[in-house]
């Protein structure tokens, strides 16, 4: 474990294999809120916050974000190799999860039609909107070269930590 103190913020990069699941997403909860509290800014959150997941959950090979600009997903603050920077909605697993506005969880990428390879190391992924309101922001995708990484404690947790990232920052 690694402990960070920087201008009274004090976060800690999580043990992750040592706990079960649900109790490393409470403890990212917490860790997310600490590290957000104070800052309001949508891209700086966001860039701690794919700097967090990244560090902490087992087996990503990225993990970002996309917002909305212009009906189009664009490339946000993320953790990982180069990324594809737009992609339209409707297209690939984020564009899908973006126009349906439901967490998608791909156990295989190589089955999902129209699936966008940004990596090729990439095997599964999860896709959770952000919403505010009615309004979608964008969205949180996260990679794994790991076939069936992600599952239903995934879509929980990330959904609470999303929530975080929701109610810490100021959107227009």
């Amino acid at each position: 474990m690694r402990r960070v103190n920087e201008r009274n913020m004090t976060s800690q990069v999580v043990e992750s294999r040592s706990t079960s699941k649900t109790e490393l997403y409470a403890q990212l909860a917490a860790q997310l809120s600490s590290l957000l509290a104070g800052e309001s800014d949508l891209i700086a959150n966001a860039a701690n916050f794919s700097s967090l997941i990244f560090h902490s959950l087992p087996d990503l090979n990225w993990a970002g974000f996309y917002f909305v600009k212009d009906n189009e997903l664009v490339l946000g603050p993320f953790q990982g190799h180069p990324a594809c920077v737009r992609i339209a909605m409707g297209k690939g697993v984020c564009g899908t999860a973006a126009a349906e506005g439901v967490t998608t969880i791909v156990p295989d990428v190589h089955e999902f039609p129209g699936h966008i390879a940004c990596d090729a190391a990439s095997n599964s992924e999860i896709v959770v909107p952000l919403v505010k309101g009615e309004r979608l922001i964008g969205v949180l995708d996260l990679d794994s070269p790991l076939f069936g990484r992600f599952d239903n404690e995934d879509d929980q947790g990330l959904n609470r930590l999303v929530s975080v990232l929701i109610q810490s920052s100021e959107l227009q």
